[in-house]
């Protein structure tokens, strides 16, 4: 990673997901755990840095001469973190918007129960993503010591 500031933001934004997945297992074990961090006000803040952090990544990484392995690693990673949060608002958005405008049982009439795409995306497409840049990243960056 040739730039100066995409090294940091790239930790950084490895520990907030770190944090953030620390948070969602915890308080599916300890329920309590939820209460003491503040509901979920922790994880809307938590969300909004992960997106500020990967927005600023992708934007380094683009900006970065070169067009390597490490500047298309640190683009999925920067760009999987950006989609986490903002696959998990247009969730709600469509879940909501369908809802206003087809009724209180549009999803249960059509089988499905909720919005299947933003969540797939926000919950299983970017987390992998993302895991598959940092792994990328970090091998790489060992790999030139």
């Amino acid at each position: 990673m040739k730039g100066r500031l995409s090294w940091p933001i790239f930790w950084a934004l490895l520990g907030v997901f770190i944090v953030i997945v620390a948070i969602m297992v915890g308080s599916s074990l300890i329920p309590a755990a939820e209460d003491i961090l503040g509901g979920g006000w922790f994880l809307v803040i938590a969300g909004i840095l992960l997106l500020s952090l990967g927005i600023a990544l992708l934007v380094l990484a683009a900006k970065e001469k070169g067009g390597g392995l490490t500047k298309k690693f640190l683009i999925l990673t920067g760009a999987s973190a950006a989609g986490i949060p903002v696959g998990v608002v247009l969730h709600n958005a469509v879940y909501g918007l369908f809802i206003y405008f087809f009724g209180a049982d549009f999803w249960e009439r059509n089988g499905v129960g909720d919005e299947p795409v933003f969540f797939i995306i926000a919950i299983i497409i970017c987390p992998v993503a993302f895991l598959v840049g940092a792994a990328g990243n970090i091998v790489l960056a060992i790999k030139k010591r």
